[in-house]
């Protein structure tokens, strides 16, 4: 396997020298033609992550082929203004000058995609490195083995295997890949891997974007709208089963409304998933044993008021609230991703804050509340990725906003015009005039120091 590899991202290496990608025609071309081929096997992509974990239809076209289409028609709409020099200010000290920044594709990039959104977090940071000029090596999840292997052939009849290729495996096939040296990484995935992979590639001071996660809390005021708070939350919690890195993690309510939330939650559990959501098609399931065994341990011995039901035949587990769980919890410990969310009561913006504060800064943070300055206090005294008021994961539908983590949940940031500027190097040109030379730069300096002092300054 690490000979294929290597020969692989020789050929790569080759194609990218040879200036294959630069030609902005053919990057347009492949991106069109993947749109294309995207939309003749949306069926089939729908069937492939529903068998890998029973995702329902409506979340693959909402949160998998719609939202990759509609990236892809503004990249190709916008690729070519964007792929031009872009020109700035000129300092007076430099003139006469013209200065421009150029956008340079780093090279021969590797991306290794996640389970959790296995079509979407594979297809949109590739979407950029193709569009910046790069060549990619794509790892797909080896736990969502029915969408790995549609992708595989969906990219293989889009891209010849010196401009993208994808290669399947387990952790030794990424083990094999991470000990090449390329141009970019760009990983998503969880916090302990994130960190492997940041240390495989550090030897190389190879630059990276490393989307992870953390524990994204959620934090209800006693002036929110209560019943609508509880529908948007269940929607973004238990979408995809609730294995989304956005998801709320766990809510922190005001103790005076939280029995009217609890009630409320209840009530739209069932009116989404009916009285048995094990019965539903519209919920998801785990991904697999590993992960079902580490959410089904989160339980023991906690308080669940809605949910807490569980069958490892079927990787079900129920919409699940836990009420009231300590700090030192295995609830409370790490990033949950999966359909179990935690209520913890406040009093105080200081026990608001000491909860808060006991953990690192999440990729996601949420407040629901109608009091604005509430909510500007809480966006200005924490440090998170990105976030939503009165609404939950809705941020990552804006093309124009960022994505991406900061700290221990992630850094860098990509979607629409971040993913062409994530796998493109900026290089500053400054294209002087041949008409006119300034003296005042050159030896001997006798007499120029209080002038060039000004200037700086001044400049």
């Amino acid at each position: 396997m690490h000979n294929k590899i290597s020969d692989l991202l020789a050929s790569q290496r080759s194609y990218f020298k040879e200036g294959n990608t630069k030609d902005l025609s053919l990057r347009l071309e492949k991106l069109k033609l993947l749109k294309s081929v995207i939309e003749e096997h949306e069926t089939e992509i729908c069937d492939a992550l529903f068998r890998d974990f029973k995702k329902p239809k409506f979340e693959s076209v909402l949160s998998e082929t719609a939202f990759i289409i509609s990236e892809l028609d503004h990249i190709i709409k916008n690729l070519k203004s964007w792929s031009r020099p872009k020109k700035i200010s000129s300092s007076l000290i430099n003139f006469p000058s013209s200065d421009y920044i150029y956008s340079e594709a780093y090279g021969t990039c590797l991306i290794i995609a996640p389970w959790n959104y296995p079509f979407q977090l594979a297809i949109s940071p590739l979407m950029g490195a193709i569009a910046a000029g790069n060549t990619v090596v794509l790892k797909p999840s080896e736990l969502a083995p029915n969408t790995s292997q549609i992708l595989a052939d969906i990219l293989g009849k889009v891209f010849p295997k010196e401009m993208l290729a994808v290669v399947q495996g387990g952790v030794s096939v990424s083990e094999s890949l991470l000990a090449e040296k390329w141009d970019y990484v760009f990983f998503t995935g969880s916090v302990p891997v994130g960190k492997i992979v940041a240390k495989a590639i550090a030897p190389h001071l190879t630059p990276s974007t490393l989307e992870l996660g953390g524990k994204n809390p959620c934090i209800i005021h006693k002036s929110a709208k209560v019943q609508l708070a509880a529908k948007r939350i269940v929607w973004g919690k238990f979408l995809n089963g609730g294995q989304t890195c956005i998801a709320p993690d766990y809510i922190l309510i005001d103790s005076s409304i939280k029995k009217e939330f609890i009630d409320a939650v209840q009530k739209e559990i069932t009116a989404a998933y009916g009285a048995n959501p094990k019965n539903s098609p519209d919920y998801a399931r785990i991904i697999n044993e590993k992960n079902f065994d580490r959410l089904a341990g989160m339980l023991d011995g906690e308080k669940c008021p809605i949910g807490g039901e569980f069958e490892k035949g079927q990787l079900y587990i129920a919409p699940t609230l836990i009420d009231e769980p300590s700090l030192t919890s295995k609830v409370m410990e790490d990033e949950i991703f999966g359909p179990i969310l935690p209520v913890l009561s406040f009093d105080t913006e200081e026990k608001l804050a000491d909860i808060i504060n006991k953990y690192s800064k999440p990729l996601a943070l949420y407040v629901f509340s109608e009091d604005k300055k509430f909510s500007e206090k809480i966006l200005n005294t924490y440090s998170f990725g990105g976030g939503a008021i009165n609404d939950v994961v809705i941020q990552v539908v804006n093309k124009k906003l960022p994505f991406g983590g900061v700290g221990n949940s992630g850094n860098g940031a990509y979607h629409g015009k971040y993913s062409f500027d994530t796998f493109s190097h900026k290089k500053s040109i400054s294209k002087r005039g041949t008409w006119l030379d300034v003296p005042l730069r050159y030896a001997p300096y006798a007499d120029k120091v209080s002038l060039i002092s000004k200037l700086m300054k001044k400049f």
